[in-house]
């Protein structure tokens, strides 16, 4: 089973090669470097799904906190 969290997107670091794109992704306080690739019209502020540290699809702020609040719930079983 894999497992892809949402997280907003704080800043990105353009690269020449469009591969090689990355940005620093918060997820609740923690901020991870994510490769944005597949995710070329990503922009500073947007919340993204992650999964292995690849930006697969961006998602609205709505469905984000949706998802985090689900988080929240199962750790607190």
């Amino acid at each position: 089973m894999c497992l892809a969290i949402p997280g907003q997107i704080i800043s990105i670091s353009e690269d020449a090669e469009p591969l090689m794109r990355t940005g620093k992704v918060s997820f609740g306080g923690v901020v991870k470097t994510v490769n944005l690739a597949y995710v070329p019209e990503a922009k500073v502020g947007d919340y993204a799904i992650v999964h292995v540290g690849f930006a697969l699809s961006i998602i609205d702020e709505g469905e984000a906190q949706e998802t985090l609040d689900y988080f929240k719930q199962i750790q607190e079983v």
